[in-house]
């Protein structure tokens, strides 16, 4: 999961994302209006994190401009701007939370892992595909009941393709999502493969429904017997 902070604050969002780290998230940041709007609309993330107050702009024009660009942002604004304009405003333009400043790290976590629930798994903590079960907040993976022992960024590399079952995704989309934004600039994706492959063995000795195909040109794609 992928999360992307818009804080100028320094030692907020330091803060924010060695927490955040922690809890196993890949975490972006950005530090002004203008690095901000352009992570959005180059990258995707499962989560943005969203100060109003940025030393070049309005956060709130930034949900304007992606409404009117039909794009869905999951946001949480966090801000010290804790005016009922502002929530009313935030959530008109798409925003799904609003969190005042200051606040506790548990707290945040708690929404940030409500929101991506509630938006990618309909409110659930477990997935269920052919014969696998993904405990996402364990992050964990059990075949027909037994778990098995995956790797972080093959547990990440899993859940990504599962997320996106039965389509292609590109091999610079999922390095992005697993390892961060300025993974494409990469001189090979051969560390993709060596993940890809020792994930494949672990499901096919599990006997695992499940098979990652190769799409060659393109990239990976899930698919579930």
């Amino acid at each position: 999961m992928k999360l992307l902070i818009i804080e100028d604050n320094l030692e907020l969002r330091e803060v924010l994302t060695q927490y955040l780290e922690k809890e196993r998230y890949i975490v972006e940041s950005a530090a002004d209006y203008s690095t901000a709007r352009q992570k959005i609309f180059d990258y995707e993330y499962d989560c943005i994190l969203l100060d109003i107050t940025l030393p070049d702009g309005n956060g709130l024009n930034l949900l304007k401009e992606a409404r009117e660009r039909g794009i869905y942002l999951k946001t949480i604004i966090l801000s010290a701007k804790d005016s009922v304009e502002d929530k009313v405003l935030g959530l008109q333009l798409g925003a799904d939370d609003y969190l005042p400043k200051p606040f506790h790290l548990s707290e945040l976590l708690a929404r940030i892992e409500s929101l991506i629930r509630r938006t990618q798994w309909n409110g659930n903590s477990y997935l269920q595909i052919a014969n696998l079960t993904i405990d996402t907040a364990g992050f964990s993976l059990f075949v027909d009941g037994t778990a098995i022992d995956l790797g972080r960024k093959e547990y990440d590399i899993l859940l990504f393709l599962i997320r996106r079952q039965g389509h292609i995704v590109e091999k610079s989309v999922l390095a992005e999502a697993v390892w961060g934004d300025h993974i494409d600039q990469a001189d090979s994706m051969d560390f993709i493969y060596a993940h890809i492959k020792n994930l494949r063995k672990k499901l096919s000795q599990a006997n695992a429904k499940v098979e990652i195909k190769t799409v060659y040109g393109f990239g990976y794609k899930l698919i579930a017997e």
